[in-house]
Formats: C-alpha cells, sequence, structure tokens
C-alpha cells in the first residue's frame, strides 16, 4: 500500500518515517506556491556534493568485499555547490549526488508492518533529460541515512545542479510483516561517496573544488 499525502503526515508525526529537516509545508500556502507533498509522494532537495568519478586504470570489480564507499571516495573528485557556485553537468556525463534530507524508516517493535520507499525521478527534470536515479530506487526499512543520486544528463545541452533545488520524489509503502534487519553497506551514509561523513577517510588524492557554473 502506498502512502497517501495524508498518511505521509500521519506517519512523520508518529514516527514511522523520519525526513530531517523535514519538508514544509505541509500544505500549499500560497497559490501558486510549491507544497513538497504532492497526493502520494514527498519532494526531496540537493545536499551540496557532487562526485565525479576520475578516469583511471582502475576498474569496479563487485565480486571483492572491500568497502565501494572507500573506493568511490578514492577515485573521484568532490565539489561542493553553493546557489553561486552550481555544478554544471555536460551532456552525457555522470556523477554522484546526494539529497539534503536524511530519510529513516525504523523498525519499531510491536508492530505488525512497517515502512519502505522508493525514490523517483521527478517529470519536469526528466524532460530536461535529467536522469536522477537508475536501477536502484529502493530503500529498505530499517534505513537510515541521506540517499544518493546517480545522476546523467542524457540531453543535448549543459544542466546546473545547485543546492537546496528539489531533485526526486520519495514515494511511501507499507511492508507487511517486520523483516529481520539486514543493513545495507550504506547504512547512515551521509555524502555522495556512501561514507557516513566526510571527514571518515582521510585521503590526498581526494580533491575538493568549488565549480564554478
Amino acid at each position: 500500500m502506498i502512502l497517501s499525502n495524508v498518511e505521509l503526515h500521519l506517519a512523520l508525526d508518529n514516527g514511522r518515517l523520519t525526513i530531517s529537516p523535514e519538508p514544509i509545508p505541509r500544505f500549499p500556502e500560497i497559490e501558486g506556491g510549491h507544497c513538497p507533498f504532492d497526493t502520494h509522494s514527498v519532494d526531496l532537495r540537493l545536499g551540496d556534493e557532487i562526485r565525479v568519478p576520475k578516469p583511471g586504470s582502475y576498474a569496479y570489480d563487485h565480486t571483492q568485499p572491500a568497502s565501494l564507499a572507500e573506493h568511490l571516495s578514492r577515485n573521484s573528485v568532490l565539489y561542493t555547490i553553493s546557489e553561486q557556485t552550481p555544478f554544471k553537468l555536460e551532456p552525457h556525463q555522470f556523477v554522484l549526488g546526494v539529497t539534503l534530507e536524511t530519510v529513516g524508516l525504523p523498525i519499531i517493535e510491536g508492530r505488525d508492518t512497517c515502512l519502505a520507499a522508493r525514490i523517483e525521478g521527478k517529470s519536469s527534470r526528466a524532460r530536461t533529460a535529467l536522469l536522477i536515479h537508475f536501477t536502484a530506487p529502493t530503500v529498505h526499512p530499517g534505513w537510515d541515512g541521506r540517499l544518493v543520486l546517480e545522476m546523467i544528463n542524457l540531453g543535448a545541452c549543459p544542466i546546473l545542479l545547485t543546492p537546496m533545488m528539489y531533485i526526486a520524489q520519495l514515494i511511501v509503502e507499507e511492508v507487511k510483516g517486520i523483516p529481520r534487519r539486514s543493513d545495507s553497506q550504506f547504512q547512515n551514509q551521509a555524502t555522495a561517496a556512501g561514507l557516513p561523513r566526510r571527514d571518515i577517510l582521510s585521503n590526498a588524492s581526494e580533491s575538493i573544488q568549488e565549480n564554478g557554473a
């Protein structure tokens, strides 16, 4: 069952769903003003970092148990963006972004259901050929962290990525039964690389820059 905007508000109020900072307003305040809550989804905004993978002689080997987040951190360039210095996403370029909001789907003892979610693109972004994510929309029960966005510009002209812009929408569903926990390797992620916090990995090869678009 997909939660309506009314049920989303209830889930936020009773702690079954957490979004921090919480999207506001819950209802349109003025005619034509933006309300992040649609009939059965809530909009999420773009955070202030973009990671651009660096070309090199390395290869991704998904059969190895090594931390993918640390590999991505070592082999990408971090751009800190602002309203004055957005990131110019060039045609056919792939980058990693991260939502401003931290999303939590706690598994609460004593209940016979819990919540899961899917992060999806927005029509207004898709019509400019911006792919927000691919193959990985699922947010599992028990998740707590920001959501990483795998973004590609499939169009013919650049697209500006600005922090705080509405970038995606979250659709929340009810799960029958309480699952056994099986946390993702990216649980508690806070960065576009999938690390818990920016200072978890000190890497001399990482370059922190601002990109003036």
